[in-house]
């Protein structure tokens, strides 16, 4: 990848940005190769750590082959990932994470016939989960693409900010049974839907359609990853702002459209309100009696996802604040300071900022509503990062943030911020291939 003058350029052999699609396609699948040569070469000899290997003896026993491609990326939470995918949620801290991503592999390996995954066959659902990784992650390249052009028609923003989601800092997570990529996928669909609903503004019912559609697959998305919920705001929003149109004027149009938030917000908590339901019956409601209901149970708001979290994991409001953890802060800032910025900088003018000109229905004010949301929710995950989670997490938490693609790729179209977007770019880039070595290795940062 070469640097113009005013632009980023490719290999037009290859990427050309008249054909998005074929080039973008392209790009991922080089980059992808890149990404798993250096996985499958970091692991030479035996593990280090043979947490993967007696994990799978365990899981399948020893007669079934395992992968190299699936040993070297099952590695840290993917276990617990397959795990469930194989035997369902066994152990309390698996709550931890989304059930969505396990049970989709699930579904697709009951649909392969048995004899391939019992016996002498092969273990099926790591292969299953790192090809629908692959998959989800080229969904959302495409998505991020159409969304951006729904939002500017500016063809050489939208394809670099898409190239820039392929080189994701996110990396090897984008690949590896992780729940990365389907929660990028479904969240960009989701801001495409929205973005839709603005731009059909002037058509009541397929605004209303596309506005419930969207809270459905923000619904699914946070399934995938609790941090969907950040999603609710687009709605909350949308619901202040119906909620004084219907003042202003009392129209079945209006009506319709407060409806429609109400009802997109409910299916996005539904994604993590669901689960939760689930835990609530099998560890309180049907505890064994020698046993008893688990202590979230009485809690005002009972979550197992927040308890879990605080009881297994560490995680709470500076809890990760420790002189050990220092060198993980470290690793956060470039990725947390260009969230931070970005976000920051497109609240204050969207337009200026990113030159997000809206074509077709819906108004400039609708627009620049919608992106200062967007920059508002990825603004908020970084703090939350710095004060609640592991804060490295956020190198691959970001992936599903479309916000901070759009600046950067702004910076790299304009002459004046090259430079800045070329640093952005080459740290990127360095940090998502030496992240796929240490990750094959069960080395940190994970």
């Amino acid at each position: 990848m070469r640097f113009g003058r005013s632009t980023m350029s490719l290999d037009a052999t290859l990427f050309n940005v008249s054909r998005p699609i074929q080039s973008l396609t392209a790009l991922f699948v080089g980059w992808k190769a890149v990404l798993l040569a250096f996985a499958l070469g970091a692991v030479i000899g035996p593990d280090y750590d043979t947490s993967t290997s007696l994990f799978f003896d365990r899981l399948y026993g020893n007669k079934t082959r395992v992968s190299p491609l699936a040993a070297s990326l099952t590695r840290w939470d993917a276990l617990y990932f397959v795990q469930h995918a194989r035997q369902g949620y066994v152990f309390e801290q698996q709550w931890a994470f989304g059930a969505a991503m396990p049970g989709l592999v699930r579904a697709l390996v009951s649909l392969i016939p048995s004899w391939m995954a019992d016996g002498n066959g092969v273990a099926l659902e790591p292969l299953v989960a790192i090809a629908l990784a692959h998959l989800a992650h080229l969904t959302a390249v495409l998505a991020l693409y159409r969304l951006t052009m729904i939002l500017s028609a500016e063809r050489k923003l939208a394809f670099v900010a898409s190239a820039l989601h392929i080189f994701s800092p996110a990396g090897i997570f984008l690949s590896a049974p992780y729940a990365e990529s389907p929660f990028a996928g479904l969240t960009f669909i989701g801001n495409v839907l929205f973005a839709l609903s603005i731009k059909n503004r002037s058509d009541p019912l397929a605004r209303s359609v596309l506005i419930v559609g969207a809270g459905i697959v923000f619904g699914l998305a946070t399934a995938f990853r609790s941090n969907g919920l950040g999603s609710g705001v687009l709605f909350a929003v949308s619901a202040v702002h119906g909620l004084a149109a219907l003042a202003r004027e009392r129209t079945v149009a209006n009506l319709m459209g407060l409806a429609a938030a109400g009802i997109g917000g409910l299916c996005v908590a539904a994604g993590s309100a669901l689960p939760q339901f689930v835990a609530w019956k099998r560890y309180c409601d049907d505890a064994l009696p020698e046993l008893g209901p688990r202590p979230w149970c009485s809690r005002t708001i009972p979550s197992i996802y927040t308890f879990v979290q605080e009881e297994y994991w560490n995680v709470g409001f500076l809890h990760y604040w420790r002189t050990s953890h220092i060198p993980l802060f470290f690793v956060a800032a470039p990725m947390l300071a260009v969230l931070i910025k970005s976000g920051v900088d497109t609240m204050r003018d969207p337009l200026r900022c990113l030159r997000l000109v809206p074509f077709g229905g819906g108004t400039g004010e609708d627009y620049r509503v919608f992106v200062r949301t967007l920059a508002a929710t990825q603004t908020a995950v970084a703090l939350l990062a710095i004060t609640n989670y592991h804060v490295q997490i956020i190198n691959r938490m970001s992936s599903g943030y479309p916000v901070w693609y759009w600046w950067v790729a702004r910076c790299l179209v304009d002459e004046k911020r090259q430079a800045w977007g070329r640093r952005i770019f080459v740290f990127i880039v360095m940090y998502a291939g030496i992240q796929g070595g240490l990750f094959a290795s069960f080395l940190p940062p994970a």
